[in-house]
């Protein structure tokens, strides 16, 4: 089955759920009329070199190029990552809930607070998030294709600074350690159904990372070296641009303190490894890969929560000083 036919059926599946997705036929069929178009210019051209061809990029004017493919594509991407950002997060929440939450959760929607109803939703936003990934690479590629140009792939580098690229996503990340987390447990894994196959920590060199296979064509691949103190990510939070560092090491690169937190970040303050500004407003603190990876490596955790312990309670006592100092006008 063509993969247009499988993702317009998929879609098709997901209305009643009201899931936005990418207009994959629609889009299909505005790169067909382009394609007419510049094969009757090309009729009209004598081409003496065939480099020449395939470096040029669309010839005349074209509704594709004059504004209707890349933004009716850029709302779409929008829409799909903006909804399987706020599920994935409202499902982790529940999961992670403890206490009073987690029992007011389960007299508010006893299906929600189901645990095998949390597995079986993450495996359909995962699913969802795959399946649109590769309908946007799929069109994009299919874009370069017709018009013999990079613009389908400029196009991708313009969304991922954007951050609606779902790839790039904290929540996804997120989901593949709580599908792992499950797995790990052998009552679980015998209880409750997986989220899906071909997922795991691996570990090169002693460097962590996370391998998932999904779907047929995409495999994703998650370093979880923290590029500041060049160690596995403790406390591990994902700034806005998808980059994953310890907490404390990106207060220290966003000049705050543990105390303020990076919310208090100067929107100047840059990624430290791709430079972007305003990154750690919008950052997630990833707490289902900070259970993985404590369980996954308990010595080297333990080693860790003592030295950072230490550090995390002077840079309070010298944050609570510097307050009383200026309270009492010293």
């Amino acid at each position: 089955m063509k993969f247009c036919k499988k993702y317009q059926e998929y879609m098709q599946e997901q209305h009643l759920k009201k899931l936005p997705g990418v207009g994959f036929k629609k889009l299909k069929k505005i790169l067909n009329k382009c394609r007419r178009g510049v094969d009757q210019s090309r009729n009209d051209e004598i081409v003496l070199f065939h480099n020449e061809l395939t470096t040029s990029s669309c010839p005349h004017q074209c509704p594709v190029c004059d504004g209707t493919f890349f933004p009716s594509l850029l709302k779409e991407m929008s829409d799909v990552v903006c909804c399987f950002n706020e599920r994935a997060q409202k499902l982790m929440e529940v999961h992670l809930a403890t206490g009073f939450r987690k029992y007011f959760i389960w007299c508010k929607d006893k299906s929600h607070g189901n645990h095998i109803t949390l597995v079986q939703e993450g495996k359909a936003l995962v699913t969802y998030a795959m399946i649109n990934a590769m309908a946007i690479r799929k069109i994009l590629k299919k874009y370069d294709k017709i018009h013999f140009s990079n613009q389908g792939q400029a196009f991708k580098s313009h969304v991922q600074s954007l951050h609606i690229e779902i790839l790039q996503s904290p929540w996804l990340c997120e989901l593949i350690a709580f599908h792992i987390n499950l797995r790990a447990g052998k009552a679980k894994a015998n209880k409750f159904p997986s989220l899906f196959e071909g997922c795991s920590l691996v570990f090169n060199d002693q460097k962590p990372s996370l391998s998932c296979q999904l779907l047929d064509s995409i495999k994703l691949d998650i370093d979880l070296t923290c590029s500041i103190c060049l160690d596995t990510v403790f406390d591990p939070v994902a700034l806005s641009c998808g980059h994953i560092f310890c907490y404390m090491c990106s207060c220290k690169a966003a000049s705050v303190t543990i105390v303020d937190g990076l919310k208090a970040a100067d929107h100047k303050e840059k990624c430290p490894l791709c430079r972007e500004a305003g990154v750690y407003e919008g950052s997630v603190h990833l707490d289902e890969l900070n259970i993985l990876l404590s369980v996954s490596c308990p010595d080297y955790w333990k080693e860790r929560l003592h030295t950072e312990k230490a550090e995390r309670l002077q840079q309070a006592k010298e944050y609570w000083e510097l307050q009383c100092s200026a309270f009492m006008g010293v």
